[in-house]
């Protein structure tokens, strides 16, 4: 099977999965975004994908995933960064991202803000545009955090949220969160839902649930996720990082 065929398939089937956990959970048909994660695989998948109907897709390394997006910008796709953000690298992801998954703490969202407001001084992004943000929520126990995994702890959502929400430039979208490993996910995507109903009771444009991947999915939708993000199962097994 050639490339383009496997990836069609492939996507085909995670849409399946998507539309059938859809109507397990009573929602409505294409309540539920999916992100193809492409973080590793070439700039030519991307293409496939988009010829297959793709609208989103998810990277999270720089300068990889900026030199993609640039080499396909000419797709009519949105571009999620889904992995952890470096301070030091805010501003170049703000110059090519329609969506950050993962903004787990303050000095992150004002580089965001920093990086977003250079990128339209520069001409990178028109006048007016915005950058939807999400809030990383660490679902962890507290005893069992891991600072290295990313995310903000419950407690301290609140103010994360209003912090975005108040940076020029930045639009507060929604929380997002990676499900423990070696746990039942769905206990953790309960927590997230409720967390999710917090932050939309102050901030009701704040919509967006990010959670669910390819061993998870069906789950998160259950749970009430508006974006699934799904790399392995649509591409494969990811290539070795060099």
């Amino acid at each position: 099977m050639d490339r383009a065929a496997e990836l069609a398939e492939n996507l085909a089937d995670v849409r399946r999965r998507v539309a059938e956990a859809e109507a397990a959970a009573g929602r409505p048909a294409g309540s539920v975004h999916l992100v193809v994660v492409t973080k590793t695989f070439p700039a030519e998948d991307v293409r496939l994908l988009a010829g297959c109907g793709a609208t989103d897709v998810g990277e999270s390394r720089e300068p990889e995933a900026g030199l993609k997006a640039r080499a396909c910008a000419d797709l009519p796709l949105r571009w999620h960064q889904v992995g952890q953000v470096q301070t030091k690298k805010a501003a170049a992801v703000a110059a090519w991202a329609d969506v950050v998954h993962s903004a787990d703490r303050e000095r992150l969202v004002a580089a965001l803000a920093r990086g977003h407001a250079r990128s339209v001084e520069e001409g990178l992004r028109p006048e007016g545009h915005v950058l939807d943000v999400l809030v990383q929520v660490d679902l962890a126990d507290d005893e069992d955090r891991d600072p290295g995994r990313g995310g903000a702890a419950v407690g301290d959502v609140p103010a994360l949220a209003e912090a975005v929400a108040a940076s020029e430039g930045l639009r507060l979208a929604g929380v997002m969160a990676v499900a423990p490993a070696g746990v039942d996910p769905r206990g953790p995507f309960e927590r997230l839902a409720q967390v999710a109903a917090r932050v939309r009771a102050e901030h009701p444009g704040a919509a967006v649930v990010s959670a669910g991947m390819s061993g998870d999915l069906e789950e998160a939708v259950v749970a009430g996720a508006t974006h699934v993000r799904v790399g392995r199962a649509v591409l494969g097994a990811r290539p070795p990082i060099v």
